[in-house]
């Protein structure tokens, strides 16, 4: 997968919310629900491993602070933004999910599984 471009990174982006919300990164990590320290090393560009953000902790940034939007987030994270399921579409993969077998529906869990971790770590 190709990685989204960046206009800014999470750092930059990150100095924008404090300032359009005027929070610090205590506020941040208390409404996202990680601690003041991870929030820290996003803002001094120490994200340890080279994972950065976990999926959840951008998807809480940008409910909790609405003036930014999940792809902004996740762009400058360096990841893609999760894309949205219509009840229709769900539907649809229901339907297909009940037309395989019990070998072939582990297999796709297995298959689902990675592709979320790959998503979730950003790897």
């Amino acid at each position: 997968m190709d990685k989204p471009e960046r206009t800014e990174d999470l750092a930059q982006l990150l100095a924008r919310l404090k300032d359009t919300y005027g929070v610090n990164d205590s506020e941040i990590a208390r409404r996202i629900g990680v601690a003041p320290a991870t929030v820290n090393s996003w803002v001094h560009r120490k994200r340890g491993g080279g994972r950065g953000p976990k999926r959840e902790a951008l998807l809480a940034l940008a409910r909790e602070f609405p003036k930014f939007t999940e792809d902004e987030i996740f762009r400058a994270a360096g990841r893609q933004s999760p894309g949205p399921l219509s009840t229709e579409a769900e539907s649809r993969i229901i339907e297909l999910w009940r037309g395989l077998t019990a070998d072939q529906q582990r297999a796709k869990e297995v298959e689902l599984r990675a592709l979320n971790e790959m998503n979730r770590t950003g790897q």
